[in-house]
């Protein structure tokens, strides 16, 4: 799971469908899903690190994208 639609979908495994209208919106909200994930003890530690890095980063190159 390297990308964001592999964090979307690996969130529809639990039924969560992130669809917010702005791409910054739906990656603040995947970010707190995968938050509750994580607490709830469902989502490993180094899984979790990894999809925080890949939703960091995509909302970096999306506020980047919005001031061009």
């Amino acid at each position: 799971m390297n990308t964001y639609y592999d964090i979307l979908q690996y969130l529809k495994k639990f039924d969560v469908y992130i669809y917010v209208g702005s791409r910054l919106g739906d990656l603040e909200l995947a970010a707190l899903e995968i938050d509750n994930l994580y607490r709830a003890g469902v989502l490993e530690e180094q899984r979790y690190a990894k999809f925080k890095l890949i939703l960091r980063h995509e909302h970096t190159l999306e506020e980047q994208r919005q001031r061009i």
